[in-house]
């Protein structure tokens, strides 16, 4: 049996509906074991969610050497990004280092 547009979506609402409520559920269900948890071991914000210095130090790209230079100002360019307004439109092979 084929149903209906308008049947499916008050289907959909009625799912949508659902989904909501079991995900509510199920978010506070792993809020109270988290808070559980972080009790039991006497755990703080800071062991649970490090500042961000360390964690961003390991995974941060270093600073990349610069490969161009203009001759007039010293100003250097790593090649990345836009480009300055004093190498914009001109052989950039002039300016390499």
């Amino acid at each position: 049996m084929t149903s209906s547009y308008k049947e499916l979506l008050k289907q959909r609402e009625t799912l949508d509906a659902q989904i909501q409520e079991a995900r509510t559920r199920e978010i506070e269900a792993a809020v109270a074991k988290v808070r559980q948890t972080v009790a039991e071991f006497g755990l703080t914000a800071q062991d649970v969610f490090p500042s961000g210095r360390r964690a961003r130090a390991a995974g941060s790209a270093s600073k990349v050497a610069p490969k161009y230079r203009n001759p007039a100002t010293g100003q250097t360019w790593s090649g990345r990004g836009k480009p300055p307004k004093w190498i914009q439109g001109q052989d950039r092979a002039k300016f390499a280092i």
